[in-house]
């Protein structure tokens, strides 16, 4: 089974993450040990796997307490896999083509209302550059919805203040524009202007780099720093649980369908790929509509 070959195009054709290409191997290589472990010649052709085999590993899976969702993404990359080898000529058919992935509830997500949004950015210290920083951090994550890897890979050549908006590149290395409010500009002009030069000088052997977000030495802020300042700030504020760099992408695209925006338009800021992952939003609105109605209509 060419795995290798397969992970090695997901890399370089679709840009896949590296995370994202840890956990295909991952997936690949179990179902590698399921066969063997059946005996299936399929381990060493490709060919010979068939869809009562693939219907087979789900119920294997499913003996070994493997959830709904984690299926679901086996089966994904399994699908990916087998389409490939079937367009490289090395299988006839995809096994796991008409496998249906098991049903799993959604949750609704997370997110804030727009008192609290308001508070957490009330409550930042912005007397000096890490707070000033911060500030710019959560403010543009709720202006824009951007992705917590969209927030980190941010260059400054990317930015347009004055136009009020900001390049980004989602998943895939697709590229998108996306709109930031007064608010949002407004803190990252004070973060670019002052804090950030003040970072920048920090910077190992005195190099500067162009990302927009930087930490106390200068260097590259990543993804796990986010989440520890946004913990930090948290724990100012007793109404609010912990929360996620997503959680801020939630609530921007609550606000905007409770606002009355268009789902499409929705879709297009966020960078997804098909609308049904927008979707969850209106139910989102139609829980907060619920809500309102149950506390304000008298017969409710």
């Amino acid at each position: 089974m060419s795995v290798g070959e397969f992970l090695e195009h997901l890399e370089l054709n679709r840009n896949y993450s590296d995370r994202t290409l840890s956990a295909y191997k991952c997936d690949l290589e179990q179902f590698q040990e399921y066969l063997s472990e059946i005996g299936h010649p399929g381990k060493n052709d490709p060919a010979a796997v068939d869809s009562e085999t693939a219907r087979s590993f789900l119920f294997w899976l499913r003996e070994r307490g493997c959830g709904k969702r984690t299926m679901g993404r086996k089966l994904s990359a399994l699908r990916s896999y087998y389409r490939y080898l079937a367009r490289t000529g090395k299988s006839a058919a995809n096994p796991f083509a008409l496998v249906s992935s098991p049903r799993h509830s959604r949750h609704l997500p997370q997110f804030l209302h727009l008192g609290e949004v308001r508070d957490l950015i009330a409550s930042i210290d912005t007397s000096d550059e890490l707070g000033v920083r911060d500030r710019a951090i959560i403010e543009l994550l709720y202006s824009s919805g951007i992705r917590l890897s969209e927030l980190t890979s941010l260059l400054i050549g990317n930015v347009d203040l004055n136009a009020g908006y900001v390049r980004v590149f989602g998943k895939g290395s697709k590229e998108r524009i996306v709109p930031i409010g007064e608010e949002a500009v407004r803190a990252l002009e004070d973060y670019l202007t002052g804090a950030r030069p003040l970072l920048a000088g920090r910077s190992p052997n005195g190099r500067e780099c162009d990302h927009v977000f930087l930490n106390r030495l200068g260097s590259p802020l990543t993804g796990r720093s986010v989440q520890r300042l946004l913990d930090k700030h948290m724990l100012r504020m007793a109404s609010l649980l912990k929360i996620s760099p997503h959680v801020l992408r939630h609530t921007f695209a609550t606000h905007l369908l409770e606002g009355g925006a268009d789902l499409r338009a929705v879709q297009e800021l966020l960078g997804h790929v098909d609308i049904s992952t927008t979707q969850i939003y209106t139910h989102v609105s139609r829980e907060r509509l619920k809500s309102v109605y149950k506390d304000a209509h008298p017969r409710a």
